[in-house]
């Protein structure tokens, strides 16, 4: 009775945050920009028709609601987990079966992983039908559920071979966060090098760029820049967004520059080689590098605190939870709880980092290419395909902006033109 009363207090309390979420995404008017910008070229009344514009309000609205509420829900199907007994009754379950720790650990990291997975669901699904009503997305739905399936693999994969590892050093005592944060390093390395050449083409087909002449001018541009490519990769996307993309992944020989072929369908080639322009910045600027460190840095933070706490909730709830000690498989959603609440509340300070070198890039490319000529329809052209917020709110901006918004960097381009056209 206890345990129904603290799930049904912390449902209502999500219940509430949700609907106050509601309010704010929709009071804060999406594309609402300050008056110094009215009228010109980063005003989306210049270039959104109504249609558009109202379209862009009720999508970004809805986007902003469900990422806002994502992180929570997933709290709480792991609190759920944990504190409603689920995760004792199946280790308690499949001990009772005398299977060996090689079988059991295995079959509960998948049913927490599907329970999770499951009950996440719905907000997946309610994401792609808002896609697909506003025309973002143009998958048909056996290949969305295909690449759920996908995902849910490789992460099933993943978080078995790392709660394998992490439960395993928990066991030994110690200073175990440090020891985990040490092997993280390898690890956070090699998901960065075998991404592009891997984990990618699971999902899309990559292929060398169609148009040989763009690919000689991608590639001379390449060679301003000093980035040791001999190919550029164009990835089909058609059959799944109409949104436009174009990014430089890898590390070392992985090292990959991919355009997507609805970039290739819907800009002109002088947009295209500004986006190039772009992507070739972050490398030039060792911003891959910088996130490779980030990750790590950021990994060290977030074991060290969530270590701390891991221990600390073991110790006062781990009895009432029926928890045997911290490296009872059955805390595995508490793991999972911390790492997701302490992802959440990094999100400022990363995406912070993010937009300056997103900024950073868009310089560079104007310098490189010696003109904003094309940047600002560019940035219009992107923002119309995919109905963005051209200047998304406050927390909008803090928790999910990775970018600067279009408006800025309409502004950044408008800025290059008068002083250097």
């Amino acid at each position: 009775m206890r345990k129904r009363s603290a799930l049904l207090n912390v449902f209502i309390l999500f219940l509430l945050y949700a609907a106050a979420m509601a309010v704010y995404v929709w009071y804060t008017s999406p594309n609402n920009v300050p008056a110094t910008y009215a009228g010109t070229p980063a005003d989306p009344a210049t270039f959104f028709s109504p249609e558009q514009l109202r379209d862009s309000q009720s999508l970004n609205a809805a986007r902003y609601w469900l990422f806002f509420i994502s992180s929570p829900w997933e709290w709480f199907i792991y609190f759920a987990l944990i504190a409603g007994g689920l995760a004792r009754y199946w280790r308690d379950a499949l001990e009772r079966r005398g299977l060996p720790v090689y079988v059991r650990f295995p079959i509960f990291v998948l049913l927490v992983d599907a329970a999770a997975f499951l009950l996440y669901l719905p907000l997946r699904v309610i994401g792609f039908t808002i896609s697909k009503h506003y025309g973002i997305s143009t998958q048909p739905v056996s290949g969305w559920i295909r690449d759920k399936l996908v995902a849910f693999g490789i992460g099933y994969l993943t978080l078995l071979a790392v709660s394998a590892v992490a439960f395993w050093i928990i066991s030994r005592g110690g200073r175990w966060w440090l020891k985990l944060w040490l092997l993280s390093i390898p690890f956070t390395l090699f998901m960065m090098y075998i991404q592009p050449v891997v984990i990618d083409p699971l999902y899309n087909d990559y292929y060398r760029l169609k148009d040989p002449v763009l690919e000689r001018k991608i590639l001379d541009l390449a060679q301003r820049a000093d980035i040791p490519a001999d190919r550029v990769y164009e990835v089909d996307m058609s059959e799944k967004t109409n949104a436009l993309n174009a990014y430089v992944s890898g590390l070392g020989s992985s090292l990959r520059i991919v355009l997507w072929d609805t970039t290739l369908n819907k800009l002109n080639e002088k947009e295209i080689l500004l986006i190039m322009a772009h992507e070739m910045g972050h490398y030039v600027k060792r911003h891959l590098e910088w996130s490779a460190a980030g990750a790590v840095g950021g990994s060290f933070v977030m074991l060290g605190l969530g270590g701390w706490l891991y221990a600390r909730i073991v110790r006062r709830r781990g009895r009432q939870w029926g928890l045997r000690s911290p490296s009872d498989l059955a805390a595995l959603p508490l793991a999972l709880l911390l790492l997701s609440v302490l992802s959440f509340a990094s999100m400022p300070v990363s995406n912070a980092i993010s937009r300056q070198a997103e900024s950073a890039a868009d310089a560079y490319a104007l310098e490189l290419i010696g003109s904003a000529e094309g940047s600002v329809t560019m940035n219009q052209t992107m923002a119309v395909v995919s109905l963005s917020d051209i200047h998304p709110p406050l927390l909008v901006q803090w928790f999910r902006s990775t970018h600067p918004s279009d408006m800025e960097r309409i502004v950044q381009a408008l800025d290059f033109g008068k002083t250097h056209e």
